[in-house]
């Protein structure tokens, strides 16, 4: 994740210089909305029902200290599957699970509404933009071992 590296790379540099890097509480204090889970791979075999398209998805946090509007916010795979959040806030502290499937939008679950699959079971990518397109958070795996990925 860009975070993480990032955060990673200042520690080493840091260390190398004999110098101690603590988060400013400020940074602490402001939290983010980041990709939090990516469930990849739902449960028996992919034959496209709608419960098995529902049980594959992304969760996004909103650790910051307001409400989020997440209007116009895009979520993409490596190959491109977009889903656009429509009028949407993401209350302070809270998550929103963005399922593949048919459904209907609530406060914690938004549907993206397709007939397949987004995530691939072996790796993908998940990138978390904003409406202007900046990018807020990137989540990748590459493992078959387990069926979800902690970002």
């Amino acid at each position: 994740m860009i975070r993480t590296r990032s955060i990673a790379a200042a520690a080493v540099a840091a260390s190398l210089a004999g110098l101690v890097l603590l988060p400013s509480q400020a940074q602490a204090a402001t939290g983010s909305v980041h990709l939090y889970k990516i469930y990849y791979d739902s449960p028996g075999s992919d034959r496209g029902s709608n419960a098995s398209l529902n049980a594959e998805f992304v969760q996004i946090r909103n650790t910051t200290a307001r409400a989020v509007s997440l209007k116009g916010w895009t979520l993409v795979d490596a190959s491109n599957h977009k889903y656009v959040f429509g009028t949407y806030t993401l209350a302070s502290g809270k998550t929103v699970t963005v399922r593949t499937g048919k459904g209907t939008n609530t406060a914690t679950n938004r549907y993206q509404g397709r007939a397949w699959y987004v995530w691939n079971n072996d790796k993908d990518t998940a990138t978390l933009k904003t409406s202007t397109g900046s990018r807020v958070d990137t989540c990748s795996y590459n493992s078959t071992r387990v069926d979800y990925r902690m970002c």
